[in-house]
């Protein structure tokens, strides 16, 4: 048996050093994180899951910024890079209103500020989801053509990346699942064009509340799906308003259909007023157990009580990170 010597001499010691030094030189630096895009890579569904390039299904969970008209100076530099590495989010989503003073006011101008958005979450590995942000009117359809154009452009500059999922209509509402669903299936062959394996997220009835709050249910769409592979159905929720019909409505769908929560907040439908952080609690444990991913509404210094900054942070140029945020702010982050 070979035996360790009790001392090794001034020599001894010296050679000792000589070589732990060499060993710590030559050790490779202790590499980077993993941001979530090189982590999962180009994402697809898989049955009633969103998953990575391995297979292995994927939770995305991040914000929605507010409507781009109005606070994309809340959307610069030290945001986003708190929102990635702060905060935690794998996803940003970009919503780009149509109406209400959206693209529809500057389409070149606004296609731009979602491509330098969509850059933005590149460099920090984080997914871009581009919402088309339809609400007034509920019927997508009064939008395809601008919508065609539009995605065409988006796709044109951005195909070639990994990160990118399309959400082709905000909210249908006064509208029927038939009209809805044609919209999509003319819409998602102008995205695959140029980008034939990204997902598309639906858009569903009555708000994307799977037809809840028009009287319909899921039931709906699993008999009448869209014609189309790789998309998701949308599902928004407001936890003080929209209580257990909802919440079932949820449960029952994700077990039958691929289901991204593409909106929700912890207060009324309006975004606004109390919270109700125990009702939105049953809804993200729902989601976890399900593997739902989610976009919480909204990313901005808005007065209501929806928008995770206090008002006047983002014009100060932040603080982003606890310090300036309202309750639900903190809640969410918390979350993700």
């Amino acid at each position: 048996m070979t035996r360790t010597p009790r001392f090794l001499g001034v020599a001894g010691l010296l050679a000792a050093a000589a070589g732990l030094a060499t060993t710590l030189l030559s050790a490779p630096a202790s590499a980077a994180a993993a941001t979530p895009v090189e982590e999962h890579g180009r994402l697809e569904v898989c049955g009633t899951r969103l998953c990575g390039e391995d297979g292995t299904p994927v939770q995305l969970r991040g914000m929605s910024s507010h409507g781009l008209q109005w606070f994309d100076h809340c959307l610069t530099d030290g945001s986003l890079d708190a929102l990635a590495h702060d905060w935690g989010a794998n996803v940003l989503r970009i919503s780009m209103y149509v109406q209400e003073g959206g693209y529809e006011t500057d389409p070149q101008g606004f296609t731009d500020k979602v491509s330098e958005l969509i850059d933005e979450a590149t460099e920090r590995g984080l997914y871009a989801i581009v919402d088309w942000h339809t609400l007034t009117p509920g019927d997508p359809n009064y939008n395809t053509q601008a919508a065609k154009t539009f995605f065409t452009e988006i796709t044109r500059r951005h195909a070639d990346k990994d990160n990118v999922l399309y959400e082709i209509a905000n909210e249908p509402n006064g509208v029927s699942w038939s009209s809805i669903k044609g919209y999509a299936e003319e819409m998602i062959p102008v995205i695959r064009a140029q980008d034939p394996d990204a997902v598309v997220l639906v858009g569903t009835r009555a708000w994307s509340s799977l037809g809840v709050s028009e009287g319909s249910n899921e039931q709906e769409i699993i008999a009448n799906p869209v014609n189309a592979e790789n998309i998701m159905y949308t599902f928004h929720f407001y936890a003080a308003s929209h209580r257990e019909p909802y919440l079932a409505a949820l449960d029952r769908a994700s077990q039958q259909l691929p289901i991204f929560v593409s909106e929700f907040g912890t207060q009324d439908y309006s975004g606004d007023g109390a919270n109700d952080f125990a009702m939105a609690q049953r809804y993200i444990d729902l989601m976890a157990q399900r593997g739902i991913g989610w976009t919480n509404w909204n990313y901005s210094d808005d007065h209501r009580s929806g928008a995770v900054f206090q008002p006047g942070t983002c014009n100060a140029g932040g603080p982003w990170n606890g310090g300036a945020l309202k309750p639900a702010g903190a809640w969410i982050r918390d979350r993700i």
